[in-house]
């Protein structure tokens, strides 16, 4: 009887913000779409029904970008470019606001429509899951020659499922491992499907650069290229010793492992969360003590919004945190914990006010966040019985 082979499956959703965004005004489809614009840029409708869409010719602020439409991207703007800097690069491109509740609810679609495909599945975000294809009926077997019939035809049912459920296409790879899978999803954006086994290895993963692996990032792809590395095909040639030496026993074992397409990690079908944070950059610089008053009711947005991640994931925290970030780009957090865990937004507030107390508060703050840790369910703790304090509670009081 032939062995079981482990498949594996990486899902990620097509430039998923962007592409709901299309759903709702799919005039703008074939077009460059940036999404990181705030609510002053959502669409206007005209008197003859037709709406006005802003563009990033006209945008004056320092946001940042979400995500792009893939005509956007051809223009070279991607994700986490400043918007000033992008449109230089696409003026012309359509610029629509960030709408979480809207990307959040077709999140929980698409990943129904797997859940009713397989069970074994690993929530890595909004966008994207890791779905263990091993033992569902069918993914075995083989036609006409070809081994991976099963898997493949198997895949494409979960293609065609996201789509029925969304709207939505997705890109897939299937590789006996989560590290290849991760990589394959990516080699045949949008709506691609890449089934890969480990004898194609050397055709199809050693000649993408290093950067390509997830969990090289930028210092590291960069000391390697310093080294004369920057294809997976150099860094599997590289002695395993070698690597060792240049970057410390774990991470260098780890570099020759992934170069040559190992990886044992499990699916994992639950995690508990560390930690639940919400923040904002702002458009402008904000002072703590003159712009007080566009200041309170972020702040206590914030602090609203983690309570209601707290609740809908069923959790309490008992430290609560703030992250500053000044005009000069210096990072200040501060944290408190709190006599009983809660997951109420008066008390969540008035703790992280008593954070602010503890900075420095004289220079004008680009962003400002809120985080909730030491995360427990209900069943694990009593609720905090402290009352809390009016919302109407100045944000930076007795300065």
């Amino acid at each position: 009887m032939p062995a079981v082979r482990r498949f594996i499956a990486h899902l990620d959703m097509d430039a998923f913000y962007a592409s709901v965004e299309l759903l709702r005004y799919p005039q703008l489809k074939g077009q460059p779409v940036v999404i990181g614009g705030g609510r002053r840029h959502q669409p206007v409708e005209r008197d003859d029904g037709q709406q006005h869409f802003a563009r990033l010719r006209d945008y004056v602020g320092r946001g940042v970008i979400t995500t792009a439409t893939y005509p956007a991207r051809a223009l070279g703007v991607h994700s986490g470019m400043g918007l000033m800097k992008a449109a230089a690069l696409a003026p012309d491109a359509v610029l629509l606001p960030v709408d979480f509740d809207q990307y959040r609810a077709y999140s929980r679609r698409f990943k129904a429509a797997v859940a009713q495909i397989a069970t074994l599945i690993e929530d890595r975000g909004i966008d994207e899951i890791y779905i263990d294809l091993t033992d569902i009926p069918g993914a075995q077997q083989t036609a006409d020659g070809d081994e991976l019939a099963g898997v493949r035809a198997l895949a494409a049912r979960l293609k065609a499922a996201v789509t029925e459920a969304t709207g939505l296409t997705c890109s897939i790879g299937v590789t006996p491992n989560k590290l290849l899978s991760k990589l394959c999803s990516d080699l045949d954006k949008p709506d691609g499907l890449t089934v890969l086994m480990p004898d194609d290895i050397p055709s199809r993963i050693w000649p993408l650069p290093a950067s390509r692996i997830n969990g090289i990032g930028p210092k590291a792809s960069a000391k390697l290229a310093r080294l004369g590395i920057d294809t997976i095909g150099q860094l599997a040639q590289a002695d395993q010793a070698w690597l060792i030496e240049q970057f410390g026993s774990n991470y260098g074992a780890w570099l020759h492992a992934a170069a040559h397409g190992r990886d044992e990690r499990p699916v994992v079908t639950w995690r508990a969360p560390k930690s639940l944070s919400r923040e904002t950059t702002f458009e402008r610089d904000l002072h703590p003590r003159d712009d007080r008053e566009a200041l309170s009711p972020i702040f206590t947005r914030l602090c609203e919004q983690v309570a209601q991640d707290l609740l809908r994931k069923d959790y309490l925290g008992r430290t609560v945190g703030v992250k500053l970030r000044y005009d000069d780009f210096k990072i200040v957090t501060r944290s408190m914990t709190m006599p009983a865990p809660t997951r109420d937004a008066t008390v969540i507030r008035q703790w992280a006010g008593r954070c602010l107390k503890t900075v420095p508060l004289d220079r004008r703050l680009r962003l400002l966040g809120v985080k909730m840790e030491s995360l427990c369910k209900p069943d694990e703790a009593v609720l905090a019985q402290e009352p809390g304090v009016p919302y109407s509670l100045p944000l930076f009081e007795d300065l």
